[in-house]
């Protein structure tokens, strides 16, 4: 028999797990050395940059989820760069993870996320994407949802290194990270913004600075 799948809420998930719940961007000092972060894009990537910008300043309040994901976000993650030349890691989409914590079976999809793998089966996760939506959805909250995947990440790694994380629900971001029983949430970044999106860029490009200097085995 299929065994039936939960969908937690973030506050049973805290009380589930004993979990600290911290918010904003000074909230711990991984959170903070990770968003504190600048980046330069070349002539091409600004071509580009001001491309999906305008895009989303006008369109983005009308798109639907498959919209912002094929004519935003796929772009921000290809001005990321975060793929790796040497096949250490690479992206995977709409890949469902689960584990047993305890007594707790959890099991999701995420939208996207960055893992060791072996062609398309994703062992090591490291990063996840969240809810590519135009707004929360009642019927599924992208924190709790993406906190579940940390989660299982964390399970699944089992080396004691914190897990990243974003949720995108229409034009805002926030960053998150998960290290032992304390997750954090940053402040959110509206992508209709320049300096904003630019920094969205920054912080994932920072991201894969860490990903392959500290989290890789």
């Amino acid at each position: 028999m299929a065994r039936k799948i939960k969908q937690y809420s973030e506050a049973e998930l805290i009380k589930l797990f004993n979990l600290q719940r911290l918010v904003g961007n000074h909230a711990h000092p991984l959170l903070e050395e990770w968003l504190n972060c600048e980046t330069e894009l070349n002539s091409n990537e600004q071509y580009l940059f001001d491309i999906i910008l305008t895009n989303a300043q006008q369109h983005i309040d009308g798109w639907h989820e498959e919209d912002l994901k094929m004519q935003f976000i796929a772009f921000v993650l290809l001005l990321a760069y975060l793929r790796s030349d040497e096949k250490q890691y690479q992206p995977y989409f709409e890949r469902v993870v689960e584990a047993t914590i305890g007594e707790h079976f959890l099991k999701v999809k995420t939208d996207f996320m960055i893992a060791k793998g072996i062609l398309d089966t994703p062992e090591v996760p490291y990063f996840h994407f969240q809810e590519w939506k135009k707004h929360r959805d009642p019927n599924g909250d992208p924190v709790a949802q993406l906190l579940e995947a940390l989660l299982c990440a964390q399970h699944i790694n089992n080396n004691g290194k914190p897990l990243y994380g974003c949720t995108i629900t229409g034009k805002f971001w926030e960053f998150f990270l998960l290290t032992e029983k304390t997750y954090c949430i940053s402040e959110s970044y509206d992508c209709t913004e320049q300096d904003d999106l630019l920094q969205i860029i920054a912080i994932l490009r920072k991201f894969k600075e860490i990903l392959e200097t500290r989290l890789l085995d």
